[in-house]
């Protein structure tokens, strides 16, 4: 008698086995699940405020460039009146502003980040060179650092964007993990209460297939603590 119940009690011990392993890869999946949700969720709050940094970093480049669009233009229109007037001579690929005279007023209030623009494109000599840059706003040499700033903080923004995209995935990956864990319990629990000795086993087997199937995946992913 107790013979016959010998293999009946080692596929409990089997499906016993079967569920504590299953029940705890379910509570490890459901832990890297939040972790990686965590994750998720600083590097979007991350992300979001360096992209406001970044807003703001372009928004003071866009108001400097307008005041150095409109310095250059008053600037310029200053040059035109004082050479009308005779006050200053014709700028020939070098120019110093000529004290008393609106144009060298206006010159010496440039900011000190777009006077060697100007001097650069003053000596390509604008007035008699028709292959000259119209403006020098056209020159390589015009850079806005608050410009620069906002395009790196913008990639950094980015990056953290694909992370928390990463962390999202990796979150849905250990959730999907959980459910196969809870097959395997499904199974287990099923196989414990059926009658028939042949279904009992199918069942346990199905378990064991999903439970192994469940632990190598779960091996496959990366582990936040």
């Amino acid at each position: 008698m107790g013979d016959d119940k010998g293999p009946e009690h080692r596929l409990d011990l089997v499906l016993t086995i079967v569920m504590a392993l299953a029940a705890v890869g379910t509570a490890w999946a459901g832990f890297e699940s939040t972790k990686w949700g965590g994750v998720q969720a600083n590097a979007y709050a991350e992300a979001g405020a360096v992209r406001a940094e970044a807003g703001r970093a372009a928004n003071r480049a866009g108001q400097q460039r307008i005041r150095d669009l409109v310095n250059f233009t008053s600037w310029l229109n200053a040059l035109n009146e004082d050479l009308l007037a005779g006050k200053i001579t014709r700028p020939s690929g070098t120019y110093a502003p000529t004290p008393g005279t609106l144009s060298g007023f206006l010159y010496e209030r440039f900011r000190p980040g777009f006077e060697p623009v100007i001097k650069a494109w003053v000596a390509t000599k604008p007035l008699v060179n028709p292959n000259a840059p119209a403006t020098p706003f056209d020159l390589d040499a015009y850079q806005l650092p608050d410009e620069d700033r906002a395009a790196e903080l913008n990639a950094q923004a980015d990056a953290l964007a694909s992370t928390a995209q990463a962390a999202n995935q990796r979150g849905d990956n250990y959730v999907l993990t959980a459910v196969m864990f809870a097959l395997v319990l499904f199974f287990a629990g099923v196989a414990g209460r059926a009658r028939s000795a042949r279904t009992r086993v199918a069942l346990a087997g199905l378990a064991v297939v999903a439970l192994v199937a469940a632990v190598i995946t779960l091996a496959t992913f990366p582990v936040e603590i």
